[in-house]
């Protein structure tokens, strides 16, 4: 016998919009995969920069690319972004902001503490040199 009916399964991810604390979760997740690329790429910086002037002008010219730039930018708003998730889940091990309201905020804060600490580091970063 054919299935005949033809409505969504149900919650559809066409229809069903995920709560911000579930994209702050699965962000906080890619955040922590992104940080693990970022410390291997910054140990091949670091091996090259060892290994002598000639074989660091390659990474150099790399990083100061716009792609280098955008990589590094990347990288940071990663580390900060985790940063603050991880300090929200301080709090939840002890038992605070559990309430879905105090889940909500403390997210929002995490994304606007994240994203002022990336900026405020890139200034002093591009100020300073």
């Amino acid at each position: 016998m054919a299935w005949t009916d033809k409505r969504p399964m149900s919650p559809h991810l066409q229809i069903y919009k995920l709560p911000l604390t579930a994209l702050v979760s699965i962000s906080n997740r890619a955040s922590g995969v992104a940080n693990s690329i970022g410390a291997v790429a910054l140990v091949y910086i670091l091996a090259k920069a060892a290994a002598g002037p000639e074989s660091y002008a390659g990474a150099q010219w790399l990083i100061t690319s716009w792609f280098g730039y955008l990589a590094l930018f990347g990288f940071t708003l990663a580390l900060f972004f985790h940063f603050c998730n991880g300090i929200r889940h301080l709090f939840w091990d002890v038992g605070y902001g559990f309430e879905v309201e105090a889940a909500e905020k403390s997210a929002r804060i995490a994304i606007v503490a994240a994203a002022i600490l990336t900026v405020l580091t890139w200034i002093v970063a591009l100020t300073a040199g």
